[in-house]
């Protein structure tokens, strides 16, 4: 799924904090886009859905920081324990995409996302065909309607931004293949 769709799922969470917590309205959204991003800062890397997607560890430390931001709430608590839950439901949520392939609506690659205490890759699911499928825009669309409600501007408006970005890169998505293989020498 697109990172868009991740950070959308993370606003979810953040909006549930920001409701029942409205001080720590801004860690949890600070937590929700650093939980949404970073694990796919391993695509730089050349090992995407492997390096940084813990579908089965980022639950720990999403607990512990829980706990801690349940029994001593402070924002940096807060961020954390967004930011390692929204990471955790990130790497899962991958499972349910396409692969890891540069075209993933072709279906070659056996790789949805790493698990590493097994040591295994789990086969994607394509419930969502591919990063960047128009399923992918609609399901990031529903999960920003919390953040659209929670937050006033200027955040509101950064997840309409958001949105509008997305929709941008499902109209070239498919294309983008190309464009990669043109640019090399």
């Amino acid at each position: 799924m697109m990172v868009f769709t991740h950070v959308a799922a993370g606003l979810v969470i953040a909006s549930v904090v920001a409701l029942s917590a409205p001080g720590f309205a801004v860690p949890a959204l600070v937590g929700a886009v650093v939980g949404g991003v970073a694990p796919d800062l391993d695509l730089f890397a050349g090992t995407h859905r492997r390096t940084l997607h813990f579908p089965d560890l980022y639950w720990l430390p999403a607990v512990g920081f829980g706990a801690i931001a349940v029994g001593r709430p402070t924002p940096v608590a807060v961020a954390a324990a967004v930011a390692a839950l929204t990471a955790a439901v990130h790497s899962v949520s991958d499972w349910f995409g396409g692969g890891t392939e540069l075209r993933p609506w072709e279906r070659t690659s056996p790789h949805g996302v790493y698990v590493h205490l097994t040591g295994r890759w789990l086969a994607p699911r394509h419930w969502v065909r591919y990063d960047g499928a128009p399923e992918d825009l609609l399901v990031a669309s529903v999960l920003s309607i919390p953040a659209l409600v929670v937050y006033d501007p200027p955040v509101s408006t950064l997840v309409v931004l958001m949105l509008i970005v997305a929709a941008s890169y499902v109209a070239i998505r498919r294309r983008l293949p190309e464009l990669k293989e043109r640019s090399r020498p």
